[in-house]
């Protein structure tokens, strides 16, 4: 069958699709300015190492990798090995996965051994709740979206059905999917494999989307450190169009709905929705101020969607089994279950299905059974490094949206990296805004200049050069501005990441500026 659009690889997207395909970019219309934007060469990552915060913690149980790592020109925040930190591109390791919810929602399949291909994935009751969705009015569809409590996996925790039907509606006409499966923070590798191992329960999910919204093409944006999971969509969207899954008819009589894959360049600013936007047409990735909202003018300011990998992974079990059974678990407004994936200095790294409600502690102690370091636990990040830290008094608190909020962290996605207590903070926080200030998109001045300055003021401090510091007055109003002002979450969380730091930390930090 040939595709409404084609594969798009690693090319540039211009002009708005036709029916017949999408039109690229004229040849020098991607300037310097864009492409200098992305830091990943075209050559790929094989071979080198990450410099990430989980690979970064877990620097002492591999120091020779680490200092490949640092010595690379290539930096690479992170490659979807967090489990096997300090972490190789080559390395063909796989986690152990594991589900300790009531219900397996998001890993069944890879628990299994994984459904890479079609034929394994029917098997395993894949695409049935398409077949099922397809019987279904959209609107019947949205009311059992917005009943089953989903939110979205990828940080923000937006009701799914909420944002659905806001696309939906808008007025008929070209509608857009976009699967975010540039998952880039730290110490998360859940959308790796579920993109690796179980790629039509992804298609399966846009699918669902597509009917529920009545988009007509939508796409599937993959981080560039991830080329295995590249490679298996494009096969994954091939076995799909052959099967009738999508294309001309694919929602129905004169309903189409089709797919293609683009792999990012290199940006952990690309995770965000209207950057990952603009990275699609073709044009410098930064970060749009809202309103207007994506779901009434996103890509060619058409109304968009976009769902991360896990989100959507959710769809297909909700639609088979129904909203009442997937609010049945869960806790408050946090339903169903979550992914987390634990870093390399737990005794049991790897992937959990967990129903929300279960305790940090329970995570960090229970299965991940403590620190393999045998030294104290001093704290965990959960959802990457740019939210806040949970010392271990707080390890009660339950992973839950609000309840974490409430103390200043989050779920994020669900990436859990612990530190152990030969963890300098004051090393941590240069860290982290180095981090940050390589992957800031320029786009606003908080972010941009109140990166970089405190990235020098830490590192300053850590080198003992008091004249390179800024004074205590200045750190509060620079976290200040980044909070309140940033235009997205890069800035505002590193300011989370920042509080959090001073307030557990403060006597460890004393002399530090707080």
């Amino acid at each position: 069958m040939t595709p409404l659009l084609a594969p798009l690889g690693g090319s540039p997207i211009g002009s708005a699709p036709t029916r017949t395909g999408i039109a690229p970019l004229p040849d020098g219309v991607q300037g310097a300015d864009v492409a200098s934007f992305y830091h990943l060469p075209k050559t790929g990552v094989t071979g080198k190492s990450c410099r990430g915060l989980a690979c970064w913690v877990a620097r002492s149980l591999n120091p020779a990798g680490w200092a490949a790592a640092e010595q690379q020109d290539l930096r690479i925040h992170c490659l979807g090995n967090c489990f096997a930190a300090p972490a190789r591109a080559d390395s063909t390791a796989r986690p152990h996965m594991q589900v300790v919810a009531p219900q397996a929602i998001v890993l069944p399949r890879l628990v299994s051994g994984g459904a890479r291909r079609l034929s394994t994935s029917r098997e395993l009751g894949g695409y049935e709740a398409w077949r099922r969705a397809r019987q279904l009015a959209p609107e019947r569809v949205l009311e059992i979206m917005e009943a089953s409590g989903l939110r979205g996996r990828g940080g923000a925790g937006f009701p799914v059905g909420r944002k659905w039907r806001a696309a939906a509606a808008q007025p008929a006409g070209e509608k857009y999917l976009i699967a975010n499966a540039d998952e880039g923070d730290p110490g998360a590798y859940i959308d790796r494999f579920l993109l690796e191992e179980d790629p039509h329960a992804i298609i399966e999910g846009l699918l669902i989307g597509a009917h529920a919204i009545g988009a007509t093409l939508g796409w599937i944006y993959v981080r560039s450190e991830y080329p295995a999971a590249h490679a298996i969509l494009l096969e994954a969207l091939q076995e799909a169009r052959a099967a009738g899954w999508l294309g001309p008819d694919a929602l129905g009589v004169d309903r189409p709905f089709d797919l293609a894959v683009h792999q990012g360049g290199g940006s952990y600013v690309c995770g965000e929705e209207t950057a990952l936007i603009r990275s699609l047409e073709g044009r410098r990735p930064e970060v749009l101020a809202r309103p207007p909202y994506i779901t009434e003018s996103g890509l060619w300011r058409r109304p968009t969607v976009v769902n991360n990998v896990e989100t959507l992974v959710n769809v297909p079990w909700i639609v088979t089994h129904g909203s009442d059974a997937y609010h049945a678990m869960g806790h408050a407004q946090s339903r169903g279950t979550k992914v987390v994936s634990l870093n390399s200095l737990f005794r049991r790294p790897g992937l959990y299905e967990v129903e929300f409600g279960v305790s940090v502690r329970h995570i960090v102690e229970e299965l991940g059974g403590g620190l393999r370091t045998d030294l104290p636990i001093k704290g965990v990040f959960i959802g990457g490094p740019l939210a806040g830290i949970i010392p271990p008094h707080l390890f009660d608190t339950r992973l839950d949206f609000e309840e974490l909020r409430a103390i200043g962290a989050g779920v994020g996605h669900g990436g859990v990296v612990a530190f152990d207590e030969q963890t300098s903070i004051r090393a941590l926080l240069q860290h982290v805004f180095s981090f940050a200030a390589y992957e800031s998109c320029g786009k606003c001045t908080p972010c941009r200049r109140g990166s970089r300055l405190l990235a020098e003021s830490f590192a300053a401090r850590l080198r003992e050069q008091p004249d390179g510091t800024l004074s205590a007055a200045d750190v509060d109003a620079l976290i200040a501005v980044l909070k309140w002002t940033s235009l997205c979450g890069l800035g505002t969380g590193l300011a989370e990441f920042a509080e959090s730091a001073f307030r557990h930390f403060g006597k460890e930090l004393n002399p530090c500026p707080p």
